[in-house]
């Protein structure tokens, strides 16, 4: 569904190489974890998969098509196709709108049926919300409602993938427990495919079928996850098995 081919960026005001050459491929109804500490290049991977940072070097594709090159109605499908979930629930909503207006915004944008009530209240059930939350501002949700809600927005025009970036990460224990079993339930009914970037190992673990390790923007490892969980190649990630327990 997407595919990563010697990625490089630069931030030369930082003197920083955030991605050096990294590629990655994720398949249909999949799950590849992105591993890393701070400043391995994780985000900065995210963007690029999303089209929103363009890369000092190397290409992207979507379902075999350079996301770069991309201009147009085919550019808006991918907008449409490759969605995100972000890692503060809070700020990925509009605290102005109403959790029906957030649901209802995506339809508008691309002009597509689906957006009424009942398309709304249908939304709400996927992510396990009563479909009364559609009159609420996201002030009055909790932190793990919130992120229902932006999971739900991220689904409402059936994406093929999903990047989420740090998803659960502000999230308190439980309540992270609870959206990592939502999403895969949602992966296993839709068959969609998600780019799982944390630091957290455990998580990654659970959520993944591939894991790429990332450090200073190169790849350290990747394969498929129990063979980097249970033998891995390169030092750092065995110190980052080590630290988190395994």
């Amino acid at each position: 569904m997407l595919e990563a081919r010697g990625l490089v960026k630069r931030f030369p005001s930082r003197h920083v190489t955030a991605l050096d050459g990294v590629s990655f491929r994720l398949e249909k109804g999949k799950t590849l974890g992105i591993v890393g500490e701070s400043g391995s290049g994780k985000s900065t991977l995210a963007k690029i998969a999303l089209g929103l940072l363009r890369p000092d070097a190397g290409e992207v594709f979507f379902e075999g098509e350079p996301v770069f090159a991309l201009g147009g109605g085919a550019l808006k499908r991918f907008r449409r196709r490759v969605q995100a979930v972000f890692q503060e629930p809070f700020l990925s909503l509009n605290p102005r709108m109403k959790v029906g207006e957030i649901l209802k915004e995506p339809f508008e944008i691309h002009g597509l049926a689906g957006g009424d009530r009942e398309g709304i209240a249908r939304l709400l059930r996927a992510v396990e919300l009563d479909p009364g939350f559609a009159s609420r501002y996201p002030r009055e949700l909790s932190g793990g409602e919130c992120q229902r809600v932006a999971i739900s927005r991220a689904l409402s025009l059936d994406p093929a993938v999903i990047v989420c970036d740090e998803a659960v990460s502000a999230l308190d224990a439980l309540v992270q427990v609870q959206i990592l079993n939502l999403l895969l339930k949602l992966q296993e009914e839709r068959q969609v495919s998600y780019l799982f970037i944390s630091h957290a190992l455990k998580v990654v673990r659970h959520m993944s079928d591939d894991v790429l390790v990332l450090k200073d923007g190169l790849t350290c490892e990747s394969g498929p996850r129990e063979a980097v969980f249970a033998s891995p190649k390169h030092p750092y990630t065995r110190t980052l098995l080590r630290a988190a327990g395994f």
